[in-house]
């Protein structure tokens, strides 16, 4: 499963965030939700198929554990919108410097032109 799809989900964005701080039981985490434990269980089936969950079985008991190269999609997207604009500040003030320049050689060209006319009339 996407990861982006299984981050969808309100509940299983909070089961992550519990499963984060330490590996947890079916019952633990159901105990901080008003929901089932099937329903919690289903939650976290959702999460180890999309990698973003392990699952160690301890005699009757599964102890569910954060999985983060599953997050590795997420942080690349994150990472790519956080880089900012594609022209870095360094040719941005090249390009102005350019403007400045060429807007000034104008203003002496015009004023070269614009000079003997005015001085004609």
């Amino acid at each position: 499963m996407d990861p982006f799809a299984a981050l969808a989900d309100p509940v299983r964005r909070d089961l992550l965030r519990r499963i984060a701080r330490g590996p947890a039981r079916v019952v633990d985490l159901a105990a901080d939700h008003a929901i089932s434990r099937p329903a919690i269980s289903r939650h976290l089936r959702v999460l180890g198929e999309a990698d973003l969950v392990t699952v160690e079985d301890r005699g009757r008991e599964r102890h569910y554990s954060l999985d983060s190269r599953g997050l590795a999609p997420v942080q690349a997207l994150l990472a790519e919108l956080a880089a900012g604009p594609r022209f870095g500040e360094r040719l941005l003030d090249g390009l102005d410097l350019e403007v400045r320049r060429t807007v000034r050689e104008r203003s002496t060209t015009t004023a070269t032109t614009v000079g003997p006319t005015e001085e004609t009339a």
